[in-house]
């Protein structure tokens, strides 16, 4: 292909990827070492109640931030450097608690609380994805034709349904309540309160990511039996090879590469997660880290946004993405190489 043809391909890509991925990820990357504040003065503001006779005058004195001519408010910026990462890490308390002994003292922290949970969301839901998509592929790929075109209808619709939604669907069956959580309450002569524990919560947060994930793994899997080797397979059928070592030694290799590319997407996606926040209203008990970041965006009562801090925490994010994303990498990289 002649360079100016590939160029006039590739070129329109590239300068979106720029414009919208490189510029803005530049942009947080900078804010993160800098702060904005908004440029105040003091000033004695005078109070007077109604009246004429009895009318009573209070001075104070107040810090007003100073307008421009548009009548906006002026700001600095100010270079910090890491500053804004040590005020998201808060490594002063962090050392106060390891010195203690009081390691739970950590979790106390926003951002350690937020790092725990996504890393204990983001691993565990992995092998789920990973076990109940593949399970459903083989039973799909082993059913009759009259079977497969419900059964593959019925499997995708939690992945069709938008994020939100579904997350809110699963809350009011066990919220309040909830469907779930009346049967239950009936079973076990007891009140439920699932809201009220942290450990409920999280597990149907978890719950929520395994069952809206599922459904994309199904389809890669099922995708990818379809190129299996038919003759491998009839001659372990033939050697006396079972089900559970036909699946073990056939299939799984076979599908390593897609499992991989399942593993890097839902790697990167549930280290993002904040559908589940929002919808099961855990913000009190179990946030992510893409929650955190959001927080920090929130106007204080002054109307002032720590963007310094948010962008540290989004690139601590990213950061952290990149490092799970590792193993994987290195694994699909070496089977590249090998190939």
């Amino acid at each position: 292909m002649k360079p100016k043809v590939f160029a006039m391909f590739v070129g329109p890509s590239v300068f979106l990827m720029l414009l919208f991925i490189a510029a803005p990820l530049i942009s947080v990357l900078v804010n993160s070492f800098q702060v904005t504040q908004p440029i105040v003065e003091v000033v004695e503001v005078e109070t007077c109640t109604p009246g004429f006779l009895t009318q009573t005058c209070v001075t104070e004195v107040k810090t007003v931030p100073i307008l421009d001519d548009f009548g906006k408010i002026q700001t600095t910026t100010k270079w910090v450097g890491l500053q804004s990462y040590a005020n998201v890490l808060e490594l002063d308390r962090v050392g106060e608690a390891i010195s203690s002994g009081a390691w739970g003292n950590i979790l106390q922290i926003d951002f350690w609380k937020a790092l725990r949970f996504t890393l204990t969301f983001t691993l565990i839901t992995l092998p789920f994805v990973l076990g109940l998509g593949l399970a459903i592929a083989v039973v799909v790929n082993n059913a009759t034709k009259a079977v497969k075109g419900p059964v593959i209808f019925v499997s995708l619709l939690p992945f069709i349904i938008t994020p939100v939604i579904g997350a809110l669907s699963i809350r009011w069956l066990f919220y309040g309540d909830g469907i779930v959580t009346v049967w239950l309450e009936a079973l076990f002569m007891t009140d439920i309160s699932v809201a009220a524990n942290g450990w409920a919560v999280e597990f149907l947060m978890m719950f929520y990511r395994v069952w809206h994930v599922a459904p994309f793994a199904f389809v890669i899997f099922y995708a990818g039996l379809q190129t299996v080797n038919q003759d491998t397979l009839e001659s372990a059928i033939i050697d006396g090879a079972s089900r559970w070592d036909r699946l073990r030694y056939v299939i799984v290799p076979h599908l390593m590469p897609l499992i991989i590319f399942i593993t890097l997407i839902h790697l990167m996606d549930a280290y993002r997660a904040f559908e589940e926040v929002v919808g099961f209203s855990s913000q009190s008990q179990r946030i992510t880290l893409q929650w955190l970041t959001y927080d920090l965006l929130q106007p204080d009562d002054a109307g002032n946004r720590a963007i310094s801090r948010a962008s540290a925490s989004a690139m601590l994010t990213m950061i952290g993405i990149v490092l799970i994303l590792i193993l994987p990498l290195r694994r699909t990289w070496r089977d590249h190489k090998g190939g």
